[in-house]
């Protein structure tokens, strides 16, 4: 039995769809189990990891466990679960716990979640990957509107992952051994700019789609509306100041999987039609 947190995330989601696939059982952790989308082999448990008295009934008989980071009693879930018996967590962190910026927001609970995940005594696994491919679904409003997508740090390539691709590296290293105490950096096949990415989406869609940059104020104003100031400055930290490498290619996912990680064209392809829904 293996326990997902964030199952119905981005990689929460593919993380229980690669373990059911593997014929595996699943716990999937979600605020309102009657409101959950599973496949079959997983069962929704409510919990809440800012709450970890609340896991316990979760944990019973789990073996591997899926993490989130950045919840402030992190220590207290691992003793749970090692109380519980599991005996390997994944923890889903992020490039920038490499940069060791404790000023930096995002950073700072990427790297109290890694402390965490080693000081707890269970066999560990750190996931640290780039941009995902998903946050292109954050264009959905404007396409629905036009055909003008207009971002922010319209300079800065990424090479982004698909989040299928960081679930079936957490999946084998929940399943195997030989992954203990390894921190694995994950990246897609190639570094593309946002232009690239919607030149991509264009051609997959059939639409005449064109980029523009954001302004800094307009970037920041509009990051501003949806997320506290400190983030924003942690992303301008990023990608404005270029304290964080996002371009830079890692064989891991090959290296795990024994497969290349998909590209951006193929993730597009496979959600075109939520971009034709939106649209």
């Amino acid at each position: 039995m293996y326990l997902v947190t964030g199952a119905t995330g981005n990689v929460g989601a593919e993380v229980v769809a690669a373990l059911t696939g593997a014929g595996q059982r699943v716990r999937a952790l979600v605020r309102d189990p009657a409101k959950a989308s599973l496949p079959a082999g997983a069962e929704a448990v409510a919990g809440d990891l800012n709450k970890p008295a609340s896991l316990a009934d979760a944990l019973a008989g789990v073996r591997g466990l899926f993490l989130l980071p950045g919840y402030a009693d992190m220590a207290d879930t691992l003793e749970f679960a090692m109380r519980a018996g599991v005996d390997r967590v994944v923890l889903l962190s992020g490039g920038s716990a490499e940069t060791g910026d404790m000023d930096n927001a995002v950073a700072r609970y990427m790297i109290l979640s890694e402390q965490a995940v080693r000081d707890s005594g269970l066999p560990w696994t750190v996931l640290r990957p780039r941009s995902f491919m998903s946050n292109a679904l954050r264009w959905l409003p404007q396409l629905a509107a036009g055909d003008v997508v207009r971002v922010p740090f319209a300079d800065v390539p990424t090479a982004s992952i698909d989040p299928a691709d960081i679930a079936a590296v957490a999946a084998a290293a929940l399943l195997n051994d030989g992954h203990e105490g390894q921190v694995y950096d994950l990246t897609g096949p190639e570094p593309l700019l946002p232009a690239d990415q919607v030149a991509v989406l264009a051609g997959v869609l059939g639409r005449d789609l064109r980029c523009e940059g954001l302004s800094t104020e307009e970037a920041r104003a509009e990051m501003s509306a949806s997320m506290p100031t400190p983030y924003v400055d942690a992303f301008f930290s990023f990608f404005a100041d270029g304290t964080l490498d996002e371009k830079t290619v890692y064989p891991t996912v090959r290296e795990v999987t024994g497969r290349e990680p998909r590209t951006f064209e193929d993730w597009a392809r496979a959600h075109a039609d939520a971009f034709r829904v939106g649209g």
